[in-house]
Formats: structure tokens, C-alpha cells, sequence
């Protein structure tokens, strides 16, 4: 396979991507509630998570290899599936699934940035902040300010590091009693907790959307996606090691909006609980940045393929402004309307199901990716059980969550369907 100059992304690049894309903010968002619902056995449920996600890993690496393009997931489910309601339906989804994203990293903006301010005044500079993220990256996407994407390996850098200092420094002064198997949750709803905090692990996906810009692509994507994974798989466990170890789980559960600056506390005192407070106002702004320019080039991509109203394929000042807008106000309704839970649930919800449609993709496209067919079938029944486990969960303690899940997938239908049905010189093959 001749290179190509436009082949200017190496291995390592390729794994910053998939580990910037995956500890952009999720494990500052959601630690809190992994352990409200793991407890002693959060760093279980960060494995079972990264269980799945590196088998779904797989089928994105064979596919990346196979179909190389900026709509990653997007094109890959067109190649299985074809353009139609499902589909269509799928990559709404998927849109749906990114703004629930940002409306996570824009929570825990929020959530640290408030600890700053007297606890009273907490909630009301919560929401504040929360607003003032998503609307000034918003602003800076509009005018095509690069300040944040510049500083994009600067910021991936020192949140790394800071989280290997959190690691390093905590983990001399783990109590493993709190992490003994007496201590868990029951197994049921440590499975559970696992998968409604798997958004931590999407944003591995990334890579596929660089796939034609990587050198020598049929060795490096696969070992990007292995190593990236494996790597945050083993980071995550550790941070919840140190977490778990060193807190008692009830005063974990009462700052889970920042349990990670918390836990820095015991051995790292006030200086550390704000240094990672800061770190996760700099991890979210960089991964609102990466998400809301992401989201809004979706849209885009699936108006061209005939799935979405054509006026979001039109673009002003050279860019796709109008999905920007609609993504910003989605983003802004949801962070400030629901709870950490819920948003955490629908995202995974969302990308569970993405990657499930992706695992049978692959599973599809077995012959043209090269792929062993039982691979992609594992993944596709571990995201679809990941799936009943959270519905499971969701229905048994959180019922009231049951129509914000339904409302996200019927929405997403709802929009595919009434658009296809109403505009029928753009309307693609029903599926």
C-alpha cells in the first residue's frame, strides 16, 4: 500500500487521539456515580465496562481498516446497512447520543467549577457555568478559534499527568478493606453501575474518523484502538482503586458531582482537591471543544447522505453553522434540566446501542474486513446485555428515568421517520 501525503498521523498520534477521546471528561463526570453504585466494587465495573468496549474495539479497527473515512461510524453502518429508516434512525441516534455527551462534560464543568464558590451559592453558579461553557465554545466554533484545539496535546498531556500524580500519590494509602468483595455492591447492580457509566470508555470511536489520515493504516489502527483502550481500561481501574481505597463510600456518594477532587483530599489536602478541580474544568472545556465541533460535522455528514433536512448541509463562513446552533441549544436544554444520572444513563444507553449496530456491521461485513465473525458477535451480545442491564436497573430504581430513556429513542426514530415520510424527493430506501 503506497502513502499517501496526506498520511500524517503515526501510531502514537493515533492512540492520543483514542485516549484523549476517552478521558476527555468522562471519568471526572461519572467516578462519583460509579461508586454510588458499585461502591466497594468500582473498579469492577470500570473493568466490565472496558470488557466491552475493547471487544467493540475490534470490530472498529477491522472496519476503519476496510472502509477508511471521516464519517466513521456513520459510514460504516451505510456500508452493513444501507441509507433507510434504520440506519437513519441509528446515526440520529448517534448525533442524540454526542449531545448527550456534551451536555456531561458541560455537567462537570459546572459541578467543579462551583466548588470554588461558598456551598450556598453552589447550585445557582453551577448552572451559570454550566451555560457558560457550552455558549462560549460554541462562540468559538462559530468564528473558528483554534486557541483550544491548539492546546489540544498540551491539555491531553496534563490531565494525564495529573492523573498519574493522583494514582501515584494515593495509592500508599489505600484501606483495602474498602475494596474488599464484602463491600461491593450486589453483583447485579455492580454490572449495572458499570454500564450506565460506560460513556467514560466511547470515545475511543475517535480514531475512525482520522482512519485515512493514518500511516500505514492496516498495522496502526488496529494497535491504536488495542492500546488506547487497554490503557484507559488499566487507568480507570486504577483511579478507582485510589478513590475507593482511600474514602469511605458515603462521603464518596455525597460529592459524587466531584468525587474525584474529594478524594484527593486525604493525601494531597486542599491544594489537590483544586488542582483536580482545575484539571477537570481544562479536561471538559477541551473535550466540549472536540464534542461540539464533532457533533455538528455529524450532522452535516448525515444531511448529505439524504438522512437529515438539506439545509444543515449548507454551510456559512465556510462551516456547518446550523448544526452548530441546533446542537448548542439541545446541549444547553439537557445539562441544565437533568441529573448526573440520567445524562450518564442516556449516553450510555445511546452508545451501547451505536455499538452494537457497529459489532453487527462488522459481523455483516465479516468477509470484507477480514474479521472472525464470533469476535463482533460477542460484542454485539455484550453491548445489547450491557443494554438490559441498565433498562434493569433503570426500571428497579430510577423508574422515573424510564421515559427520559424512551423519549431519547423515540425521538430519534420520530425525527428519521417524519422527515423521510414528509420530504420525498430526499427520502432513501426504508429499511
Amino acid at each position: 500500500m503506497k502513502t499517501d501525503e496526506r498520511q500524517s498521523i503515526g501510531l502514537l498520534e493515533a492512540v492520543a487521539i483514542g485516549i484523549g477521546g476517552m478521558v476527555g471528561g468522562g471519568i471526572f463526570a461519572v467516578l462519583g456515580l460509579a461508586v454510588a453504585l458499585a461502591e466497594g466494587g468500582t473498579p469492577v465495573a470500570f473493568a466490565i465496562a472496558g470488557a466491552v468496549a475493547l471487544i467493540t474495539a475490534y470490530s472498529y479497527a477491522r472496519l476503519s481498516v476496510a472502509y477508511p473515512s471521516q464519517g466513521g461510524t456513520i459510514t460504516f453502518l451505510n456500508k452493513a446497512f444501507g441509507t433507510g429508516l434504520f440506519t437513519g434512525s441509528l446515526n440520529m441516534l448517534l448525533w442524540i447520543s454526542y449531545v448527550v455527551m456534551l451536555s456531561l462534560y458541560a455537567y462537570a464543568f459546572g459541578s467543579y467549577g462551583s466548588t470554588f464558590f461558598p456551598e450556598a451559592a453552589r447550585p445557582v453558579w453551577q448552572h451559570i457555568l454550566i451555560s457558560a461553557s457550552v455558549l462560549a465554545i460554541a462562540a468559538l466554533n462559530a468564528f473558528g478559534a483554534k486557541i483550544i484545539g491548539r492546546a489540544e496535546d498540551l491539555i491531553v498531556g496534563l490531565k494525564l499527568a495529573i492523573l498519574l500524580l493522583f494514582i501515584a500519590l494515593g495509592i500508599r494509602g489505600i484501606d483495602t478493606a474498602y475494596l474488599e468483595p464484602a463491600a461491593w455492591s450486589p453483583l447485579a447492580e455492580l454490572v449495572a453501575g458499570g454500564m450506565i457509566i460506560f460513556v467514560a470508555y466511547e470515545g475511543f470511536e475517535l480514531i475512525a474518523n482520522t482512519a485515512e489520515d493514518i500511516r500505514d493504516s492496516r498495522k496502526n489502527l488496529p494497535r491504536a484502538y488495542a492500546v488506547a483502550v487497554t490503557f484507559v481500561i488499566v487507568l480507570y481501574i486504577a483511579i478507582a482503586i485510589v478513590t475507593v481505597g482511600t474514602l469511605p463510600v458515603d462521603q464518596i456518594v455525597a460529592a459524587r458531582d466531584y468525587a474525584l477532587a474529594e478524594a484527593a483530599k486525604p493525601f494531597m489536602g486542599q491544594a489537590g482537591f483544586a488542582l483536580i478541580a482545575l484539571a477537570a474544568m481544562l479536561s471538559t472545556t477541551s473535550a466540549i471543544n472536540a464534542t461540539l465541533y464533532g457533533a455538528s460535522r455529524i450532522s452535516y455528514i448525515i444531511a448529505k447522505d439524504g438522512e437529515l433536512p438539506a439545509f444543515l448541509e449548507k454551510k456559512i463562513w465556510n462551516r456547518p453553522l446550523e448544526g452548530l446552533l441546533i446542537t448548542t441549544g439541545a446541549t444547553l436544554l439537557i445539562a441544565n434540566l437533568l441529573d448526573l444520572s440520567s445524562i450518564s444513563a442516556m449516553g450510555s444507553t445511546g452508545f451501547l446501542l451505536i455499538f452494537a449496530a457497529v459489532n453487527l456491521a462488522n459481523v455483516r461485513l465479516a468477509a470484507k474486513t477480514a474479521s472472525n465473525r464470533f469476535i463482533p458477535m460477542l460484542g454485539f451480545a455484550g453491548c445489547i446485555g450491557a443494554f438490559i442491564a441498565i433498562l434493569w436497573y433503570v426500571v428497579r430504581n430510577k423508574p422515573g428515568q424510564v421515559g427520559v430513556l424512551a423519549g431519547m429513542l423515540g425521538l430519534a426514530i420520530a425525527i428519521e421517520w417524519i422527515y423521510r415520510t414528509t420530504r420525498p424527493e430526499r427520502r432513501a430506501r426504508l429499511i
